[in-house]
């Protein structure tokens, strides 16, 4: 594994309760069925009343579509401007000095989303929860409910990753290219085309292969072992001297695939923004 720091486990998460420098977040979303005739593929429903619920004690919540995205389209997780981000993780108390935790439930992909945008900020002591929360309820580790208590507001610095992102033009070039592969994060009906798919017309972009996220993680919601993940990306034809890019509907579980694509020692990889939903 090319960096253990990036991915922590509910035993080593609870180890480090009481640092001053540690930093908590949920970063949960639900995607919810648009209403009929909306022109928008789905509703993006932040995680605040599970959180309320019941969360990791001591964590913040993290609003990934009202804070952390692009407000300026209709588009859904675009990435907003640099400055925008930089601002909003301080307001969150993320400093260059702390260490940060992240994650979801129910699925990783909302974490692994934040982790590779704190990445494109050169942000890289961040840390993904193996399991997210349903981990830590199995595990019975403590819990509470009701507001965030949130962090004191900090200051973060971004210095800023180039290529970390791709917009449709790169994804376009990328179609044929011996050099590159373009991974579709997505299940295998929406793949092939076999169901409707909720982000307009059903099918896939032209040449990419198919490793679901959905297909990454175990009955435990824990990312699988990365021998596991090396043989399922081997088998689509993914190599290290190939340009990788991931994409999904909105962005988000893509990220599932990158992340484990980082561990397992690939370095040309990007993230297509836009994915299905552009």
């Amino acid at each position: 594994m090319r960096d253990p720091d990036a991915l922590i486990s509910t035993a080593q998460l609870a180890d480090l309760r009481g640092d001053p420098g540690l930093r908590i977040y949920d970063c949960t979303t639900y995607l919810e069925p648009a209403p009929s005739g909306s022109p928008d593929p789905y509703i993006a429903l932040p995680g605040r009343a599970t959180f309320e619920a019941v969360h990791i004690h001591g964590a913040d919540f993290l609003d990934l579509q009202g804070e952390f995205s692009d407000q300026t389209t209709r588009l859904r997780f675009m990435m907003p401007p640099v400055e925008h981000l930089a601002a909003a993780f301080g307001r969150h108390g993320l400093s260059n000095n702390n260490r940060a935790v992240l994650y979801s439930v129910g699925t990783p992909m909302w974490a692994t989303r934040f982790w590779w945008m704190l990445r494109a900020l050169g942000f890289d002591n961040a840390a993904v929860l193996d399991g997210g929360l349903d981990a830590w309820k199995a595990d019975n580790l403590p819990l509470e409910s009701g507001a965030a208590k949130g962090y004191p507001p900090a200051v973060f610095t971004a210095n800023p990753r180039a290529g970390l992102f791709a917009d449709r033009h790169a994804v376009k070039a990328a179609i044929g290219a011996r050099d590159s592969v373009t991974i579709n994060a997505l299940g295998p009906q929406y793949h092939r085309g076999l169901e409707p798919s909720r982000y307009g017309r059903p099918g896939r972009i032209p040449g990419s292969v198919n490793v679901p996220a959905a297909t990454l993680t175990d009955a435990t919601k824990r990312l699988v072992s990365t021998s596991d993940a090396e043989a399922r990306f081997a088998a689509q034809g993914v190599t290290k001297d190939k340009q990788v890019i991931a994409y999904c509907g909105g962005g988000i579980s893509a990220t599932v695939d990158l992340f484990l694509l980082h561990q397992l020692g690939y370095d040309n990889l990007t993230l297509y923004d836009g994915s299905m939903g552009e």
